[in-house]
């Protein structure tokens, strides 16, 4: 029996892909799923920090397939560590195809987030 693909992680993010964000071939322009995966990790690494975060590092990220127009995109959030004033993420982002049932991941990647203080100076992430 051949197993299908789940997400992993908590879903944090979900939207639409809508024309605005198309190249003229309806392909979704990368830049934009990768802002939807920042967007849902500076949400979840905020809630662990209970505080401010940015963006340190995007490492390991392709694309496996394209998302078109109508796609709803879903961003899932693993927390895989937590350093002293960093958080490690893994993100994953699919694609439930316009108007179908079928759900395909489209790309990965691995997120670091900074806590920041109100000075805007890495700070410590509080022990959970």
């Amino acid at each position: 029996m051949i197993e299908t693909p789940q997400p992993n992680g908590q879903l944090t993010l979900r939207t639409l892909a809508m024309p605005a964000d198309a190249n003229a071939a309806g392909d979704i322009f990368g830049g934009w799923v990768m802002a939807q995966m920042d967007l849902a990790c500076g949400i979840r690494a905020a809630e662990r920090a209970s505080g401010r975060v940015v963006t340190a590092a995007v490492k390991e990220m392709a694309f496996e397939l394209p998302v078109k127009i109508g796609d709803t995109l879903s961003i899932y959030t693993d927390i895989t560590r937590v350093g002293r004033t960093s958080i490690t993420l893994s993100v994953e982002a699919w694609a439930q195809r316009y108007l179908t049932t079928t759900l395909e991941r489209v790309t990965g990647a691995t997120f670091v987030m900074v806590a920041l203080d109100s000075d805007g100076h890495p700070t410590p992430v509080p022990v959970e």
